[in-house]
């Protein structure tokens, strides 16, 4: 019997939110990291393989997913690399620039014999991105955990979250993201995102691009305040988000809609999944990125689940 629901392999970082010219606050973050602090708060059980520097901001990271409750036993520190650093600023509407302190940065140095493969063998999810396949050693890495995954039977879930600073060929990026959708059961990916993979100008060209090519059983195509919608047993089933005037940072929402649809994955076998429960979930998590918005930072903003359901109501009321 497996004991953890979910384990992620990938960035564990600093982002540095702009609060004004002079003034950045530090918050930890890091996408893999986001999806399982949103799936702790939905009461699954969780663990992390990734590597920060044995160094202050790496030290601050460990303790607070302890804190938030992930499993840290598969967070290598590395007293040789940096912990990585991310510098966010904001436009008016809340989206997001980035500049990356990551040349090396500890995530990127993480190497095959370092991956706990035990945690993998126990966990009924794993869910990666492409942040851990931008070069050739964390890549051999990530390789290496899915295919453990893949021979103990854990659901394997591919968020690409692609970041064009941190691939010198975007062609190469182009490349892993399709690797990605080769080996995963569940896609989460922005529609610029798939966009850009595929090349298809509509997200039902887009889609049915990877249904063509790839075996994956639920697609998830999220698009900001234009809301989400998934594709899985032969439904397609759209969700309007809940745009809310106090938005402030967008940092981790998509990460926040990754965790609750995980969380129902947790629960619901695939080929239970009818057009109702495929809207309940999007409604869900459409809700709790929509609440990750209004906080700065992600990893440790996180709503429960009870907290969503008053949300989705308080909407609902005139």
């Amino acid at each position: 019997m497996k004991t953890k629901d979910v384990t992620a392999l990938g960035e564990l970082l600093i982002d540095f939110a702009q609060q004004d010219i002079n003034t950045f606050e530090g918050n930890p973050g890091g996408a893999p990291c986001n999806v399982l602090a949103m799936l702790n708060k939905a009461g699954k059980k969780t663990a992390f393989i990734g590597k920060v520097g044995d160094d202050m901001f790496g030290n601050q990271l460990k303790s607070v997913i302890e804190e938030i409750g992930i499993d840290a036993s598969g967070l290598v520190m590395d007293p040789e690399v940096r912990t990585t650093l991310a510098f966010v600023k904001f436009d008016e509407t809340g989206d997001r620039d980035f500049s990356f302190y990551r040349n090396p940065g500890a995530d990127m140095m993480l190497k095959e014999e370092e991956v706990d493969l035990d945690l993998i063998k126990d966990s009924k999810i794993f869910h990666f991105g492409t942040l851990s396949m931008t070069h050739e050693g964390v890549r051999e890495a990530t390789k290496k955990a899915i295919a453990c995954a893949k021979e103990h039977g854990a659901i394997i879930s591919f968020d690409p979250n692609l970041r064009p600073p941190l691939w010198s060929d975007l062609n190469e990026a182009r490349e892993q993201m399709k690797a990605g959708c080769a080996l995963c059961d569940f896609l989460k990916i922005e529609d610029e995102e798939l966009k850009f993979m595929t090349g298809k100008e509509t997200i039902e060209e887009g889609v049915k691009e990877l249904q063509d090519n790839y075996k994956i059983k639920m697609i998830l195509v999220t698009s900001g305040p234009k809301g989400a919608q998934v594709y899985c047993n032969g439904h397609h089933v759209y969700k309007d988000a809940f745009l809310n005037r106090n938005t402030c940072d967008t940092t981790g929402a998509g990460d926040t809609f990754c965790g609750v649809c995980l969380s129902y994955l947790c629960e619901t076998p695939f080929e239970d999944f009818d057009e109702e429960k495929l809207a309940d979930m999007l409604v869900h998590a459409n809700a709790a990125a929509s609440i990750v918005t209004t906080r700065i930072g992600a990893l440790k903003s996180m709503p429960t689940m009870e907290e969503v359901d008053q949300y989705i109501e308080t909407f609902k009321q005139p």
